[in-house]
């Protein structure tokens, strides 16, 4: 063989040698980075390198939460209405397209939908008004009488005197009405409700809008995502409705069924202004958790105000079992899996929802985790059933041919 043939073939060898004495000298844990001048241990191990790529992609995450996070609450005026109409559309849709089964046009359907929401509501509150209206004169007796035996309660068990009791009453007294304060709470006022007018009238265009020209709003948004993303957009938003729809139809079935609950209760033992208590516990129905306890909090002190400690404690014996009933069978029954949000889940969420936006958070914090739980396992393929497994086919039983030789025999 020639000495160019010899080269060649020793080469391979001579590179191989390289490579494993550069595997020898670098420890395992190191990474290699390549340079002109040959291979240079940066001293970064695999650990480090997985931990750092984990890091910045969590800042990078936090970092966007948060940019949508400062934008949302900045145009809270806008969001918080457009995402209170979301939530009635949930619930009247159907409505709107029972009226379009009895062939309305469906600008028409949705019309008259809100139009009978509007004077729903408006019944409701009127009759609150005339209620309080009615019994005001009764109700401002027996909260002085109320109040008289709170003062006394105090001046016995903690030892108060009556001027001590005063004195407190007219500093504060003296903090609501000094000049500055009673301005600013004045304006505080006057502009929250110039800020909920607004909302009002917002909620209800959206309403609208959403319940007539629903899916065409629905596609033009899906058409934003690039192509590849349109099916995956398209099908997590179907699934985060049908969530969404489940949870607040569920919700107002519970909040009817404690209103009626205590309601009922009240009338029985004779309370005055049942029908703001049942009002005041539907709306706070819609706060899990807290909101009904708080409103049952509420019927509670009517009792004791109106008709004194017996009846406050049997009135809260009515509020606990109506809170039971409500959460160890309708919620499960109702809800089942359609959200299927851990508790934990919940609580953290009405926090949240408080800290961030108040009262509305909270309204709107539960509704939300329900959403993107529902998104979330869609886009992780959970939501998936399992297919059947087929059975598998039945092998023939394999023949086996005599020999030539027994066969001639």
């Amino acid at each position: 063989m020639s000495e160019d043939g010899k080269a060649k073939d020793e080469s391979p060898v001579a590179d191989n040698e390289v490579v494993d004495e550069t595997a020898d000298t670098v420890p395992a844990d190191h990474v290699v980075a390549a340079s002109s001048r040959g291979p240079i241990d940066t001293g970064v191990t695999p650990g480090m390198q997985i931990a750092s790529a984990w890091s910045w992609r969590f800042l990078v995450i936090v970092a966007a939460v948060a940019v949508i996070g400062f934008v949302m609450q900045y145009l809270s005026e806008v969001v918080v209405p457009v995402t209170v109409g979301i939530l009635l559309t949930a619930l009247l849709i159907p409505i709107t397209n029972g009226l379009q089964k009895l062939r309305l046009p469906r600008g028409a359907a949705a019309g008259i939908t809100v139009v009978t929401t509007i004077v729903l509501v408006a019944g409701l509150l009127t009759l609150v008004g005339t209620q309080i209206a009615g019994q005001f004169q009764s109700l401002s007796t027996q909260v002085g009488e109320g109040v008289q035996k709170l003062r006394e309660l105090a001046r016995l068990n903690f030892g108060l005197t009556d001027k001590d009791i005063t004195g407190a009453f007219k500093q504060l007294q003296d903090t609501i009405t000094s000049g500055g304060a009673l301005g600013q709470r004045a304006a505080e006022v006057g502009s929250t409700a110039t800020h909920v007018v607004a909302g009002l009238f917002i909620s209800l265009f959206c309403l609208f809008f959403f319940l007539y020209q629903g899916d065409k709003i629905w596609a033009w948004l899906v058409r934003l995502f690039p192509r590849r993303a349109r099916d995956k957009a398209d099908s997590s938003g179907r699934k985060a409705w049908v969530s969404l729809t489940a949870f607040v139809r569920a919700t107002i079935i519970v909040a009817a069924v404690d209103a009626v609950g205590i309601s009922v209760g009240a009338a029985i033992l004779g309370l005055p202004l049942v029908g703001a208590i049942g009002i005041l516990v539907f709306v706070g129905s819609f706060i899990p958790v807290i909101g009904a306890l708080i409103s049952g909090i509420v019927a509670v002190l009517v009792a004791l105000v109106a008709k004194g400690p017996v009846v406050a404690i049997i009135m809260l014996a009515v509020v606990i079992g109506v809170q039971q009933l409500e959460s160890h069978v309708l919620q499960p029954f109702l809800l089942g899996r359609a959200v299927s949000v851990h508790p934990l889940a919940v609580i953290l969420a009405i926090a949240t929802g408080v800290v961030i936006a108040g009262i509305v958070g909270a309204l709107i914090a539960v509704p939300t985790a329900a959403v993107l739980n529902a998104v979330i396992n869609h886009l992780a393929g959970n939501d998936q059933e399992p297919e059947p497994r087929r059975p598998l086919p039945r092998r023939k039983p394999r023949q086996v041919e005599a020999p030539v030789a027994d066969a001639e025999a």
